[in-house]
């Protein structure tokens, strides 16, 4: 029975950072992820003034409560949403001059809803160029509080964002959410603020923060769920392969995990105990219709393994994976046609008619994403290669070395 070793998860490893950094003390994260998103993190706390000591599977982040030690800074956000979403709304909390800038994909990804929400709250911050989009300036001067309303039906990072800033204002903050995509990960936020001193209430659609801060902590960060999702498919397309991912078990805090139910009710044996999950290939996989606003993150995973269904598989309600690193539902189903496998788009759904496929170059856009799993498909189709296959270093830079050794053991 593999077990494999999935790195730290991206999004616990992002919120893990700002907690850290927003605590009164010195927090020891274990095993956070080491990758291209999160190192970029750590080095715009850096710019901030901030100290993150780290060691090969530890990190030390010395906590400041009353904002960045920096009094003006620029922050270079590389491609990571989180850090170019979560830093700006650190920094606000703090006094001073701030700039934020991130590559070309991530400044077509929108900001828009949060710049909003937290001009509203009074903060000084302008954009340089397109509104809602990097780069921008916060002129910081600490955080009121008081009520909000947010939209967050293009990412749930907006809410989780102003969740984190919550326990740093004067008052507290009171957020009225109009919408709400991927709301698992916004339990994860509360869950990990809840671990650092802080408590989150919620009144119906209004999620209600005290002010008070957190406290430092040591905080075990869990394996990766979305990262998860490609190894537990390969078990699934392949029959009588087995995957087992330690870490993940009833208790994760990742809704992404989620999508072993997706693969239970295609056909595969799915076996979810305490701090352990295990996939295991039956030799067959049905088609169905899913809906995956809430995990959409594994919508390529589950598009990638379409062509080998029995039946078609339609994915629904999945909007919000057009403003991810690229548009997502038209990057898988253009690859998938590059392999010669019907698929069809509409605004928030993709629908794959299974068929055979042959080799081709997958188009990346340099989206981790779409190499992870397509690289899925290539176990049961030859001669797929792909444009870009570093992009993977934003959230697993080991995974074709990992995924290569998983399934050559015999």
């Amino acid at each position: 029975m593999p077990a494999v070793d999935i790195p730290g998860s991206k999004s616990i490893t992002a919120r893990a950072l700002f907690l850290a950094a927003a605590a009164d003390g010195v927090t020891t994260l274990v095993r956070p992820l080491r990758s291209d998103d999160t190192e970029g993190f750590a080095e715009g706390l850096t710019r901030l003034g901030y100290r993150v000591g780290r060691t090969p599977d530890t990190w030390q982040i010395d906590g400041r409560p009353e904002g960045p030690a920096a009094a003006d800074a620029d922050v270079y956000c590389r491609d990571g949403a989180t850090t170019a979403r979560f830093l700006p709304t650190l920094a606000a909390a703090g006094h001073g001059t701030y700039r934020f800038d991130a590559s070309e994909q991530m400044r077509r990804r929108p900001l828009g809803p949060l710049s909003r929400a937290l001009r509203d709250l009074g903060v000084d911050l302008r954009h340089e160029g397109a509104e809602g989009h990097h780069p921008l300036t916060v002129r910081a001067a600490g955080v009121e509080g008081g009520e909000v309303v947010l939209d967050a039906g293009q990412s749930s990072q907006y809410l989780t964002a102003l969740l984190l800033l919550g326990p740093l204002t004067r008052c507290g903050l009171r957020i009225r959410v109009t919408d709400l995509v991927s709301a698992p990960y916004v339990e994860i936020t509360i869950a990990m603020m809840r671990s650092f001193g802080a408590e989150v209430g919620r009144e119906g659609d209004v999620f209600v923060v005290p002010p008070g801060g957190y406290r430092a902590t040591t905080y075990a960060v869990e394996p990766d769920a979305s990262t998860a999702s490609y190894f537990f498919a390969a078990a699934a397309v392949t029959p009588g392969a087995e995957v087992t991912v330690p870490g993940l078990g009833t208790g994760a805090l990742q809704g992404d995990l989620g999508f072993v139910d997706v693969l239970r009710r295609m056909g595969a044996d799915v076996t979810v105990g305490a701090d352990r999950t295990t996939v295991r290939g039956t030799g067959e996989l049905r088609g169905l219709t899913v809906a995956m606003r809430d995990i959409s993150d594994t919508m390529p995973t589950l598009a990638a393994i379409a062509p080998f269904a029995s039946g078609p598989v339609r994915i629904e309600d999945v909007a919000n994976t057009r403003v991810k690193e690229c548009d997502r539902l038209e990057a898988c189903a253009e690859n998938l046609r590059r392999l010669g496998v019907d698929a069809r788009v509409g605004p928030d759904w993709i629908e794959i008619t299974p068929g055979p496929c042959t080799g081709a170059d997958i188009k990346t856009y340099g989206d981790h994403r779409i190499v992870m799993s397509f690289a899925v498909n290539s176990l049961r189709t030859h001669g797929i290669s792909f444009d870009d296959p570093g992009c993977v270093r934003k959230t697993f830079p080991g995974f074709h070395e990992a995924f290569a050794e998983l399934w050559s053991k015999p």
